[in-house]
């Protein structure tokens, strides 16, 4: 298995989900199924080059280093020079330091290739396997994760040499337009994602609350884009403030300058926003503190960064989590939002794990007061908000890496078989890894013989 991606597991390489996906991905397709898995990312330039994991089934290639070092400031600095080493020197490096080896041994190739940074180095992939007489041995396949650089990519070339995937139906649609007709692979959450959350700190943060004089608890984490629906988010707690029903909105956001008219708006509607600032120690017995400390705030902005584990507890704790965005290719912030075991509220797009009223709230409008309704019945309904977060915690759990990596195993084995590939009779599989819990229970894990090309 060979990965191919802008971003990364390195704090450097990570600006979005992208890394977070492909560092999961990796770590699973290595160590839950035993592939040789090699990941080539744009990676920390203070770093070694190249790192081996678990055993040495996970593979690090940090590329485009001697660029790197003159753009600290994380993957996308440079971006330009970047790419440009990428496409010129990874698709040779895959195919004679990669493929080669593993077809003289006997071994099939698969690589899955994230985003439109890789469009182009996995069309020159294809291209070299040609020259080199490896083509028949190799699956390419491309994944996109949002529209981001859609109007670079050439969708003729690249639909011809791969197999072209995306994380969920409305991705789907949307790509029809450009002439293709993608498989289907959603995300999915590593384990910790789906552990308990600790009850003390959850019932310290409601404290803090209650000690405010608040009654309702909002939470909502995302870039300040438009598309994330921020004014929609703030409009709706100046409603639940004109109720009577005392709203906290805890926010975390970005840098980006959608910001400044989001603040702006929730001032002018009478709002009153707390910065908190603090170091990433921060925890949640130190943030009770910060609510309770200010009963006259009706928003906290979070200017730190903000762990996973702080995460998990605003999401538990809160009762209602907005990840109300306009256009959301997947969605991951309202899974994690489930696995933690909160009330996520969704937009009604990418979302294709959210079901209305029973794991979650969707939401089909851009108005504030939907927002504000929804709240108002669960703060009012108490045991519809517990009905909704059991199911959203099963629903996440269907949504672990090692299911959907199952799945993509078996998308991979279609495509294989409708591409006429050369395989060998037993690809490495998960014989003698680790067996995952789901297979523990009956259910298959790997993939079945490859069919006969000859």
């Amino acid at each position: 298995m060979v990965l191919l991606s802008f971003e990364g597991p390195d704090p450097y390489s990570r600006a979005g989900g992208l890394g977070v996906r492909v560092t999961h991905l990796a770590r699973t397709l290595a160590g839950t199924f035993g592939f040789r898995t090699h990941l080539i990312f744009v990676g920390d330039p203070q770093r070694p080059g190249y790192e081996e994991d678990l055993e040495g089934r996970l593979r690090l290639y940090r590329w485009c280093q001697w660029i790197s070092r003159y753009y600290p400031n994380g993957v996308y600095e440079g971006e330009w020079e970047k790419l440009y080493d990428f496409n010129e020197s990874v698709p040779h490096h895959v195919v004679e330091r990669i493929a080669r080896p593993a077809v003289a041994a006997g071994r099939a190739v698969v690589v899955l290739a994230e985003e439109w940074h890789t469009a182009h180095a996995t069309c020159e992939v294809s291209d070299l396997l040609h020259w080199a007489g490896l083509r028949q041995h190799a699956l390419l396949v491309w994944n996109a994760n949002n529209t981001m650089g859609f109007d670079r990519i050439n969708w003729g070339r690249l639909g011809y040499v791969t197999t072209i995937t995306t994380v969920s139906r409305y991705m789907k649609h949307v790509m029809w337009g450009r002439g293709v007709n993608p498989l289907v692979i959603p995300n999915g959450l590593p384990e910790e994602a789906l552990g308990p959350v600790p009850a003390r700190s959850v019932a310290a943060l409601r404290r803090g609350l209650e000690e405010a004089g608040g009654q309702v608890l909002l939470v909502k984490v995302g870039r300040f884009d438009p598309d994330k629906r921020w004014l929609m988010a703030v409009e709706a707690v100046a409603v639940l403030k004109s109720w009577g029903l005392a709203p906290r909105l805890i926010m975390r956001g970005g840098i980006e300058p959608h910001q400044h008219e989001v603040l702006g708006r929730a001032r002018a509607l009478g709002l009153r926003v707390h910065d908190v600032v603090a170091d990433a120690s921060l925890g949640p017995a130190e943030l009770a503190h910060v609510v309770a400390s200010h009963p006259e705030a009706d928003i906290f902005h979070l200017r730190f960064f903000v762990p996973d584990s702080l995460l998990r507890v605003l999401y538990r704790a809160a009762d209602a989590v907005l990840a109300n965005s306009g256009i959301e290719p997947f969605g991951l912030v309202g899974l994690e939002v489930m696995g933690a075991g909160g009330v996520a509220f969704t937009g009604a797009t990418g979302e294709d794990y959210a079901v209305p009223h029973q794991n979650a709230v969707v939401l089909d409008t851009d108005q504030p007061l939907e927002i504000a309704h929804y709240v108002r019945l669960l703060w009012s309904q108490p045991r519809w908000s517990q009905r909704l977060r059991e199911e959203a915690q099963r629903t996440a759990e269907r949504f672990a890496w090692p299911r959907v990596v199952r799945m993509l195993l078996d998308r991979l084995h279609f495509a294989a078989a409708a591409s006429s590939l050369r395989w060998p009779s037993s690809p490495d599989s998960a014989a003698s890894a680790p067996v995952p819990e789901a297979a523990a229970a009956g259910e298959e894990v790997g993939l079945p013989p490859w069919p006969s090309t000859s």
